[in-house]
């Protein structure tokens, strides 16, 4: 299985899959390869581009050490996707009322579930497994808490809650006009301080050892390390909380298209994957951690989701478990330009011509989101035959951003 290009400029050797990529991400990539905890090369996914530290479209193999910064603050950031046994002649022809029952429903941008309504109800008790565990956590690193505005409270009345940014939920429909809801999401506020908090220690943890790196968004914990092992515990919470954040947030979806249409069913399979995470793995016969920042696990057989930008297509596709990229494959289009540069080229009557037919938001507040500000989907997808194959593609008719 060929890799589009490989560089050996670094201590290991870079494998891309893409020739689509610019000068500061090729930069950071040669950063990662340069460290010592890096073993055997490292991948770059399609939708490769610039991150902060490490690359957006990477996937980092290490030998007894993570890279925090490499994680994120979104830590567990990923796709759930459901399908129904409607089809699309069966949505309502009000998309609009659909759109708002969901962000009634499902709380976006900055709001989140009010806490004397979850207080002692299901949905508290949904988050009830995690509490003690993040109370261990917290108990060693109280640093934790002063980063988190009403603490004990905040963390429960997010779960369950969309947030901002890249984030979606959507109603789509497939080749077949059956009907999907799919969205994207991750370990909201509660991910956000534990990433900063643990990247801000490793930094300190570096400086302490006298360890040179490229880039001080590189520091990272040794595995023995009291550090390590306090991260890889936080870590794991954080990506289970987002699991449980994306579960909660598709029940409630799947609560509201049932008040909207006539009854169905889940027909097959529910993604549920991360694609900014940590995990151990065993590759060519050795134990790693593999940091997939901005990627997915494709295992052979394994299914996962690759969404499009809010006006282009999405895909549901099956893992070929390519050695290449750690079974791996990209996790969207992937940004072709920042935020701030998406605001200054293009403004909201650009933004209504690009997302014509689907029913979401049109205003300037989601102008950065546009789609011209995101590689093209298709292009990408075709970078990847060697690591996945297309079960569905998905369009969207309903999108719903913070």
């Amino acid at each position: 299985m060929p890799v589009a290009k490989s560089l050996h400029k670094g201590r290991v050797p870079v494998h891309i899959f893409t020739d689509d990529i610019d000068h500061t991400a090729l930069q950071q990539l040669l950063n990662i390869a340069n460290l010592p905890i890096v073993h055997p090369h490292v991948a770059a996914m399609p939708d490769v581009h610039a991150g902060i530290g490490a690359t957006v479209g990477s996937v980092i193999p290490t030998r007894s050490a993570i890279i925090p910064a490499a994680v994120g603050v979104d830590i567990g950031c990923g796709m759930n996707a459901v399908r129904t046994t409607l089809t699309a002649s069966q949505l309502p022809d009000n998309l609009a009322k659909l759109r708002s029952a969901l962000e009634a429903s499902i709380p976006v941008g900055f709001e989140q579930h009010e806490w004397n309504k979850v207080r002692g109800s299901a949905h508290a008790r949904v988050g009830r497994p995690l509490n003690d565990r993040l109370d261990r956590i917290v108990a060693r690193h109280k640093g934790i808490m002063k980063m988190q505005h009403k603490f004990a409270q905040t963390w429960i009345c997010q779960l369950g809650t969309l947030g901002g940014g890249n984030h979606f939920i959507e109603i789509c429909i497939d080749e077949e006009q059956r009907v999907w809801i799919m969205l994207h999401s991750g370990s909201r506020g509660i991910g956000n301080v534990i990433g900063r908090y643990f990247i801000s220690a490793a930094k300190k943890d570096m400086q302490r050892h006298q360890i040179h790196l490229p880039d001080k968004d590189l520091s990272y914990f040794s595995e023995g390390s009291e550090l390590f092992d306090d991260y890889v515990e936080a870590v794991d919470w954080a990506q289970d909380y987002a699991l449980v954040n994306r579960s909660e947030m598709m029940r409630r979806a799947l609560d509201v298209l049932a008040q909207q249409v006539t009854s169905f069913k889940l027909d097959g399979e529910a993604i549920n994957c991360h694609h900014n995470y940590v995990s151990q793995e065993t590759h060519a016969n050795e134990k790693l951690f593999i940091t997939r920042k901005g990627a997915i696990s494709a295992r052979a057989g394994e299914m996962g989701i690759i969404p499009g930008s809010m006006g282009a297509r999405s895909y549901i596709v099956r893992g070929k478990g390519n050695p290449e990229s750690f079974c791996s494959c990209s996790h969207g289009a992937g940004r072709r330009m920042s935020r701030s540069e998406a605001k200054r080229k293009f403004n909201r009557f650009d933004l209504a011509e690009q997302t014509a037919g689907i029913e979401c938001r049109k205003d300037g507040g989601v102008v950065d989101e546009i789609p011209a500000a995101y590689k093209d989907i298709d292009q990408v997808m075709a970078h990847q035959h060697d690591l996945v194959e297309v079960v569905h593609t998905l369009r969207q008719v309903v999108c719903v951003k913070g």
